[in-house]
């Protein structure tokens, strides 16, 4: 199994992001299809997740209601909003040229 790898600055805010783009999810259920997504390279800590979600909903980018869970327990659904889906097309396309300019400097070699 692949070493977990720490998380650039501000990029757990796109992946949460791109995990509600497939509709509301709790907060566990997230942090799991992140893992699950990246072949579990990427665990991400109740302790950044949650400070997260609270950012996102403040600025907009998602909504959020309670509800009941599969294990029938209350819990904080997460939700895209309008704003949110925009700045999730705007994120993407920033991290593509980003690391897409990354690779390229690491491809050059010294001449």
């Amino acid at each position: 199994m692949p070493k977990p790898l720490d998380l650039p600055q501000g990029t757990l805010d796109l992946l949460i992001l791109r995990a509600l783009r497939l509709g509301p999810q709790h907060g566990w259920a997230i942090s799991q299809r992140l893992e699950q997504l990246s072949s579990a390279v990427l665990q991400v800590p109740q302790g950044s997740l949650y400070p997260a979600l609270h950012r996102l909903e403040r600025r907009g980018w998602i909504t959020s209601t309670w509800g009941v869970s599969d294990h029938n327990r209350q819990a904080r659904f997460y939700e895209l909003s309008r704003s949110g889906r925009k700045q999730l097309d705007r994120e993407v396309e920033d991290w593509q040229r980003l690391t897409t300019a990354v690779s390229q400097v690491l491809r050059e070699t010294e001449s």
